[in-house]
C-alpha cells in the first residue's frame, strides 16, 4: 500500500508543470504531446520534455457559483485561463483570492494543492492551481 502513494510522488508529471517542445519548430505544449500538431511526422522523435516556469498572467476567467459535489465548499471559485511565460495556455483554478480581486491580465503564479481524496483510504491527490502574485 506505501509504494502506490510514492509512485505518484515520484511521477514528474504528477506534481510539476511539464509540457512538451518541439525541437523542430520550437513550440512548447502543455499537456505534453507525442507528436506536434504542426510538423506531425517531421516531430517524432523530436519531442522532449521541458520543466514550465510556472509564471503566467490570467488571460480569461469565469466564477463558478455552482459546481461539482467534490467543489460545494469552495463556491463561489474562479476557474481561468492562464497564459504561461513560457508560451502554452492553462486551464486552472485560481485560489487563495476573492473572486473581485481576479482580473484579466493579473499576474500568477502556479502552485501545488489538494485537488481531491479518494475512496475510504482517503488518499490525497493534488495538483497545480494558481495564485495572485504580490
Amino acid at each position: 500500500m506505501s509504494e502506490v502513494p510514492r509512485f505518484w510522488r515520484e511521477s514528474r508529471h504528477r506534481y510539476r508543470l511539464v509540457g512538451t517542445r518541439c525541437t523542430n519548430c520550437d513550440t512548447l505544449y502543455f499537456p505534453p504531446r507525442v507528436i506536434c500538431p504542426t510538423c506531425r511526422r517531421e516531430s517524432v522523435g523530436k519531442m522532449k520534455e521541458e520543466e514550465m516556469s510556472g509564471a503566467g498572467e490570467i488571460y480569461s476567467f469565469t466564477v463558478v457559483h455552482d459546481g461539482l459535489e467534490q467543489f460545494k465548499m469552495q463556491i463561489p471559485y474562479v476557474m481561468a485561463l492562464v497564459k504561461m511565460k513560457d508560451g502554452p495556455f492553462v486551464t486552472a483554478q485560481i485560489v487563495d483570492c476573492s473572486p473581485e480581486e481576479v482580473k484579466i491580465g493579473t499576474k500568477v503564479t502556479a502552485t501545488l494543492r489538494k485537488v481531491r481524496s479518494e475512496g475510504k483510504e482517503g488518499i490525497i491527490q493534488y495538483g497545480y492551481k494558481f495564485t495572485i502574485c504580490p
